[in-house]
């Protein structure tokens, strides 16, 4: 049954009506069509209903990138249901917070994940369906189903079971820099929309049943997503490939390899690529230098990052090899899409950190007042337009994000930064982080983005540490280049040039590896005491 408004499951599902036989996902040698893939996701979606899963009853995704992570998704949507990213890297304790606060009834896992279950099954009692999906790690549980027998399983399509709705939910969960992970809601019908504007189907905003008649005249592009479907940038721009009706690409490598990267991209013919920031960038320019001939990227639209900023060196390093193509930085969060963009192309590189706002972006200062492009006050974005309803089972927490300017409701998790006159943003980073070193405020990413474009430097974080007369002092933990000299002094010089020089690292610290995770995050408490414990050089 069809509800009213646009669902993921109604797209998806014409899509491989109209184009049955083009590929729905590819993962090294593995093809799976739509039409595959649409049965297959029909029988997740019968056993879960079997199962007495209630309409938006929670499904968590415990698994690596696979063609079953994209197949559940289908099947959750089918069957009402709402997928629960699980970051892969959580602990027994994470693992168990997390699934006890998304109210989790089953757990879609790779075999690899078994021993780490298997102590904490206890304790989340509301999960009564587990399906094991073969990774080759070892044997299914007997407490577990294996994947493969219930794609295999005939029943009713679900489409005559369940109601769906475009107020259907889709639920991200996601860290930021402190604090417990929280499930960002958001309405389907509202995430269809603003990926639209950029990624996939450009849908009419008001739902019309008879759009879709011939939507998919063609199949769509291919899209890779080199970083994890457990976050948000790999899986809504995954979203955005399978709305157009093309292939999402998929790389085998459960660790990044650019090597395999780049000859997946040129033997799939990809289109658009998904990274996050310089950790994904600079090993993939450093594979294009080493072997200049290797790889033709002639296939490339863009590639696309989200949630870090990489550095202007990186992305003309990039052009060179493939001047045709577009690089962005999608200025976006879990709970704002659409805060801004920057796109560089043919030589033309824009500055690190500065933004052409978004149509529904604003800067609010500290009365909840909006800033008026070009005035010097720094103050939250915020993103107004189809955004996010709120945060799971948080009600204070989204009170204070989810805000009202003039009228409207908009967006803001938190981001600091300036608007100028011809509305480009310079973004300063979460006041969460923020740094008071003499009663000046300083933003580690403003800081961290000019270490960076040092060649000696790999990766950084800038962090406060106490000092007894400024009350915090700056220090940069740095990881260093491969191969490079680290002169501290030099570094800290490097950033005195181009910021404040109360804005500088009064020290550095050298680092093995800043250790971002998968969606470029850092772990900002654990930098900061790894900087209290380091002796500080130079």
């Amino acid at each position: 049954m069809a509800g009213q408004g646009w669902t993921f499951a109604e797209i998806w599902e014409t899509a491989a009506a109209q184009l049955s036989d083009a590929p729905f996902a590819k993962q090294g040698a593995r093809t799976m069509s739509w039409a595959q893939a649409d049965r297959r996701a029909e029988g997740i979606a019968t056993h879960l209903l079997d199962r007495r899963a209630r309409k938006q009853d929670k499904v968590a995704q415990y698994l690596y990138n696979g063609v079953e992570y994209l197949e559940t998704f289908f099947a959750c949507y089918k069957a009402s249901l709402v997928p629960v990213n699980t970051n892969y890297r959580y602990t027994a304790d994470e693992l168990v917070y997390l699934w006890e606060n998304a109210d989790a009834i089953a757990v879609v896992f790779h075999g690899t994940f078994v021993d780490t279950i298997e102590p904490i099954r206890s304790r989340v009692p509301k999960v009564r369906t587990w399906i094991w999906v073969d990774d080759g790690s070892g044997k299914c549980p007997d407490w577990a189903v294996p994947y493969e027998d219930i794609v295999e399983t005939a029943g009713a399509p679900t489409r005559t079971r369940v109601e769906r709705s475009g107020d259907d939910l889709y639920m991200l969960y996601t860290g930021g820099t402190t604090g417990m992970p929280k499930g960002v809601m958001w309405r389907q019908e509202d995430l269809i929309v603003a990926l639209g504007s950029g990624l996939g189907l450009s849908v009419p905003a008001e739902y019309d049943a008879g759009f879709l008649a011939s939507a998919f005249t063609r199949r769509g592009p291919a899209g890779l997503p080199a970083c994890p479907l457990m976050h948000g940038t790999g899986a809504l721009t995954a979203f955005g490939t399978l709305n157009s009706g093309g292939c999402v690409v998929l790389l085998e490598s459960r660790h990044f390899d650019p090597i395999e990267l780049l000859d997946t991209i040129d033997r799939e013919k990809v289109s658009s690529v998904a990274i996050v920031g310089d950790a994904f960038a600079k090993p993939i320019l450093a594979a294009l230098n080493a072997q200049p001939d290797r790889w033709t990227l002639d296939s490339v639209v863009g590639f696309v990052s989200s949630g870090v900023m990489w550095s202007e060196e990186t992305k003309q390093g990039m052009l060179e090899h493939q001047p045709k193509m577009l690089l962005m930085d999608a200025f976006s969060s879990s709970e704002a899409l659409g805060m801004g963009q920057s796109v560089s192309g043919g030589g033309a590189t824009a500055k690190t950190a500065r933004f052409q706002a978004g149509a529904n972006t604003i800067v609010v200062d500290e009365r909840g007042h909006r800033v008026e492009p070009g005035a010097p006050t720094i103050g939250r974005l915020a993103v107004g337009g189809r955004q996010p309803i709120g945060y799971y089972k948080d009600p204070e927490k989204s009170a204070r994000t989810f805000i009202t300017v003039e009228g409207r409701r908009y967006s803001c998790p938190g981001d600091y930064a300036t608007i100028e006159a011809d509305g480009t943003i310079r973004v300063l980073g979460r006041g969460s982080v923020c740094i008071n070193s003499g009663g000046e405020k300083i933003y580690p990413e403003e800081v961290e983005e000019v270490l960076k474009t040092h060649p000696a430097v790999a990766d950084a974080v800038v962090v406060g540490v106490p000092h007894e007369r400024f009350g915090e002092m700056v220090v940069g933990v740095v990881q260093p280049a491969p191969g490079a000299a680290l002169d501290d002094h030099a570094v800290i010089e490097h950033v005195r040039g181009r910021l404040a020089a109360y804005k500088a690292p009064r020290h550095i610290v050298r680092i093995e590896s800043i250790g971002r995770a998968p969606n470029g995050k850092v772990d900002y408490k654990r930098l900061r005491e790894y900087a209290l414990g380091a002796q500080p050089v130079g």
